[in-house]
């Protein structure tokens, strides 16, 4: 659910580390803080150090929809970069968060100049791609018990760490439908 990157995380570490390339700047935000907002523009790309952020967006209909959870390693703000185009999300720190964070000019050169910070990025793209595909035929194919289950078996402190409110918006679902199908399992949430 809280996705990571750690092959990425470990390299940006590389290249960033004191006496190396000093592309990356660290930045903090508190939770709650919105880092990205849904309709502005896209400066930096991110890359998380620690903590996490929710990645979501208002629905037509006035709801909210998460379409992720980025951990450690995980990028975000590139493909508005890359596009030239206002945030699609907003992209809101759920816990502390410490960033990697790196301006447009700076990051299209480090694409262009470093082959393996390149593969790494593309791979992320097809990793984000893939995870999206999957995740979305599945929440269509299956019932809201078993979306939970499948949750909880990938992260045993689900309500400990994401509010509910959180949980049903990553669903697509109310909260109210989300309590039915809690109170409904045996061995809950």
């Amino acid at each position: 659910m809280i996705r990571h990157n750690k092959e990425l995380f470990d390299y940006i570490a590389e290249i960033s580390r004191p006496g190396a390339l000093q592309h990356f700047t660290a930045c903090s935000f508190a939770p709650g803080a919105h880092i990205l907002t849904e309709g502005k523009k896209v400066f930096s790309v991110y890359i998380i150090k620690s903590g996490f952020v929710k990645c979501y967006f208002h629905t037509e209909n006035g709801g909210t929809f998460i379409q992720e959870f980025f951990g450690e390693g995980e990028l975000f703000g590139e493909i508005e970069l890359l596009d030239d185009t206002a945030s699609y999300c907003t992209v809101e720190a759920i816990a502390q968060v410490d960033l990697y964070k790196i301006s447009k000019q700076d990051f299209l050169l480090l694409l262009e100049k470093d082959e393996k910070l390149n593969r790494l990025f593309i791979k992320t793209l097809i990793t984000k791609l893939k995870y999206k595909a999957s995740r979305h035929s599945y929440n269509q194919l299956h019932t809201i018990p078993e979306k939970l289950d499948r949750l909880k078996s990938r992260m045993p402190d689900l309500t400990e760490v994401i509010p509910k409110q959180d949980i049903a918006d990553y669903l697509g679902i109310t909260l109210r439908a989300l309590n039915r199908a809690i109170k409904g399992m045996t061995g809950a949430v």
